[in-house]
């Protein structure tokens, strides 16, 4: 009998500036090509979801920022693999230069979200995200 292979943990940063997210495209040749994403990637060995998610930010955008909250924690398969995806919620830090666009990744204010092509997985994110502010 064998195990399933243990779910990638995937740190994600949502980062939101004035009510705008900062978004990129995942690049040809890789799964998901084309479609739109969060800064984030995988979770060194004993590295929190969140310090994962300021890393990759970091490491994507060049942009600082610091976590705020866990927004939705998920575990998705796609035919490439099993995934635990962890989303949080980040802003700019204080001392973070914001641009309009950060190595390849710009601003999408929250009601053009859900005219983007993100993966399945993020679907429930987008659907909260893009819900207007009462």
């Amino acid at each position: 009998m064998t195990s399933a292979a243990k779910p990638e943990r995937i740190g994600i940063a949502v980062v939101e500036h004035q009510g705008r997210y900062l978004i990129g495209f995942r690049p040809e040749g890789c799964p998901l090509a084309g479609y739109a994403e969060f800064p984030g990637g995988k979770c060194h060995p004993d590295e929190t979801p969140g310090r994962c998610a300021l890393r990759e930010c970091l490491e994507e955008t060049g942009l600082e920022v610091q976590v705020i909250d866990l927004l939705m924690h998920r575990l998705f398969t796609y035919p490439h693999g099993t995934f635990d995806l962890h989303f949080w919620l980040c802003r700019p830090t204080a001392k973070a230069v914001v641009a309009d666009a950060h190595k390849g990744y710009r601003w999408v204010p929250a009601n053009e979200l859900k005219s983007l092509k993100f993966s399945e997985a993020n679907g429930p994110l987008i659907e909260v995200l893009a819900k207007p502010v009462r």
